[in-house]
């Protein structure tokens, strides 16, 4: 069966000064879901986006809004970030105290759910928690900057976070998504989709396109023919 797959620009590459805008004109583009860096300059090196942009910005799209947290800690952020609009929040397991009660406030909150693995980091985290994750995000660079090339051994990643997820909802049903962020582009998300991901974050490859259209359409393309 052909999978669902999303595409999931990430603000971080748009243009700050019109941020709604930018909104608009992506999912208009053909985009399936916003995607929302928040840095805090102290778990990654970046300062970007707090609750106030997420909730400026809930009003241009009825597109889901996936609120990638790179700060520590991040339990306070949770609750803010549910009322401002989001619809899936995703955090790093290190930048967490009690990783299952995190992801059980931001299901309280109303919010999906999920755990993000930077390049280093063991896929172990997700061992006793996949009965509260809704989405596994592989990072394919090291977090903080847009922009970075897609760390090949990623790959290796995210067949075996495809294990788990197929392995996991086979006996207990339900749906889990496997998301990757970095380096996506046209001319690699194929083989990035034949490895198990079904949801792409791209930042500068849509952002930085003179048609965002043009170039989401192009990664369409390539999708269309990764199965």
């Amino acid at each position: 069966m052909q999978p669902t797959y999303r595409i999931a620009p990430s603000l971080l590459s748009a243009d700050f000064a019109r941020l709604g805008e930018e909104v608009r004109n992506v999912i208009d583009a053909g985009a399936d879901i916003i995607h929302f860096d928040v840095m805090d300059n102290h778990y990654v090196p970046n300062l970007t986006m707090g609750p106030m942009v997420c909730q400026a910005i809930r009003p241009h799209t009825e597109a889901p809004i996936d609120v990638h947290l790179m700060v520590k800690p991040v339990d306070s952020l949770v609750p803010m970030f549910a009322k401002a609009g989001a619809n899936m929040i995703t955090f790093h397991p290190e930048a967490s105290e009690h990783i299952d009660r995190t992801l059980s406030m931001i299901r309280d909150h109303g919010c999906k759910a999920g755990l993000v693995f930077n390049p280093a980091t063991p896929l172990h985290y997700l061992d006793h928690v996949m009965d509260k994750i809704d989405m596994v995000l592989i990072m394919s660079v090291n977090p903080g900057f847009g922009g970075q090339s897609f760390i090949a051994e990623s790959l290796n990643k995210i067949r075996a976070a495809r294990t788990r997820i197929d392995t996991w909802t086979a006996k207990h049903g339900g749906e889990i998504w496997l998301e990757v962020d970095g380096g996506v582009k046209a001319d690699n998300i194929a083989e990035i989709a034949r490895a198990g991901a079904d949801t792409f974050v791209a930042g500068s490859a849509v952002y930085n396109a003179p048609d965002y259209r043009v170039a989401i359409e192009a990664m369409r393309r390539a999708l269309a023919g990764a199965v």
